[in-house]
């Protein structure tokens, strides 16, 4: 039985709902994380069932101020993925960063996710780069000390 859902662009979403999601998502919680981050960003995407309220999906968007957006922290309850919420979570966040003048959407994913992110939602290969701070940085003398 297919239960409606609502998508929401910066609807109220409580840390402790966050936490919940990311323990049902599979991954570690950090409680405080999301009263933390909800001030610096762009917005972020909801969804909820349409019955209950309760929250079964999100994606937070931050920017560059400019125009440069990034999607981060994807999540849907884990036994409703595959169904379309996720596609949708960011169709909606793509909408809204280029109505805020954003030209361009990224996101950083693991490769088992390439799938999704490629066919689901659209993106496009790029090259980018990235460093994993505590055990990544090449460290000269240091000269700052």
């Amino acid at each position: 039985m297919s239960h409606p859902i609502d998508y929401r662009w910066r609807a109220p979403v409580t840390d402790a709902e966050i936490v919940l999601l990311v323990e049902a998502h599979g991954g570690r919680a950090v409680p405080g994380w999301w009263d933390q981050i909800r001030p610096y960003s762009m917005g972020w995407v909801t969804a909820r069932w349409q019955d209950d309220g309760g929250l079964v999906g999100f994606v937070n968007v931050a920017w560059d101020g400019g125009d440069h957006a990034f999607l981060l922290d994807t999540k849907v309850v884990s036994e409703h993925q595959r169904q379309g919420i996720g596609a949708a979570l960011v169709g909606h966040a793509a909408r809204h960063a280029e109505a805020a003048g954003c030209e361009w959407l990224h996101v950083d994913f693991e490769a088992h996710l390439a799938a999704f992110y490629f066919d689901a939602c659209g993106f496009r290969p790029t090259s980018a780069g990235l460093i994993h701070l505590p055990t990544g940085i090449r460290r000269e003398e240091e000269e700052d000390t």
